[in-house]
């Protein structure tokens, strides 16, 4: 997605690729696997200094769980990494057969070109791809809820990031990665 918009991506699996970043896109995928394998290539420490020194990441699904400040059904030794003051329950919304699609009303955030076609209170809904989708349980007071689904956060940005219970890559909406992009 943001290929296409013109950014040069990098696939981070050594501190050393870390090292290249200005950014981060946390993907989705299985979360204690991801923070399994953050362990062993030797990740984990070195993302924790760069989110710590003010990286931007934007986390979907998985790397909501992740970026959070403390994740709940999760695996004992997994590793929240506080980026964010999230709770965030792992699978919240259920199991891969319970997954669905929604409409959500999206409070751009600021300075967030969004889609470029008037004004934020004039934008589409956003189209939603909840897969296996973490629940956000609490957000402290410092975060900006900027969409919700039954009342429940769904969408959240903190200072430089911004994470989402769903999965933006998987439509051709690519107004939540522009507005991570211009943070």
């Amino acid at each position: 997605m943001v290929e296409s918009l013109g950014v040069e991506t990098v696939a981070v699996r050594t501190p050393a690729d870390l090292d290249r970043c200005e950014r981060l896109i946390m993907p989705g995928g299985e979360s204690s696997t991801i923070s399994m394998l953050l362990d062993r290539a030797g990740l984990t420490e070195p993302l924790a200094k760069r989110l710590d020194d003010g990286m931007a990441a934007f986390g979907t699904c998985a790397g909501a769980i992740l970026l959070g400040r403390e994740i709940l059904d999760g695996r004992p030794d997994q590793r929240a990494f506080g980026a964010i003051d999230l709770v965030v329950r792992r699978n919240g919304y259920g199991r891969q057969v319970d997954s669905f699609e929604a409409d959500l009303d999206v409070r751009w955030p600021e300075g967030a070109l969004a889609t470029g076609v008037g004004t934020p209170a004039e934008q589409p809904p956003l189209r939603a791809v909840f897969i296996r989708a973490p629940v956000i349980e609490r957000a402290g007071p410092d975060v900006k809820v900027l969409a919700q689904f039954e009342d429940q956060p769904v969408l959240c940005r903190q200072r430089t990031i911004l994470v989402a219970s769903f999965h933006p890559e998987l439509t051709h909406d690519d107004r939540l990665h522009r507005a991570f992009l211009e943070m």
